[in-house]
């Protein structure tokens, strides 16, 4: 069983903040929606301090999206691992995430409309 994609504008300002510094903020994230999972926002890497991410050893493979590499993120106190992921190469039909990261959300990282 095989669920749709669908990608669209984040209308709005997003941010993502990890350890209490504001990583990113964007009027140009997407939304991608995976079936009835929570939608995922996607930042375009230019809005990113990438200086706060470290390549991580973990891939992933989704069959809709591709491979996904993973970061992790470098705060003043701590590091939060796997949590950003990009998909440098995207399948053909969500070609629009290319050049964009996602982030897992949690107590310690935050994405929100602001």
């Amino acid at each position: 069983m095989s669920s749709k994609i669908t990608i669209r504008k984040a209308e709005g300002n997003w941010v993502v903040r990890a350890g209490g510094a504001i990583l990113g903020e964007s009027t140009n994230a997407l939304e991608l929606s995976e079936g009835d999972m929570t939608p995922v926002i996607y930042f375009p890497r230019s809005d990113i301090a990438t200086a706060f991410l470290d390549d991580s050893d973990k891939r992933t493979h989704c069959p809709l999206k591709g491979d996904a590499s993973y970061f992790s993120i470098v705060t003043k106190s701590q590091t939060i691992k796997d949590s950003a992921w990009s998909y440098e190469d995207p399948i053909a039909d969500v070609a629009r995430i290319k050049d964009h990261l996602a982030f897992h959300t949690s107590d310690l990282v935050t994405v929100e409309r602001v």
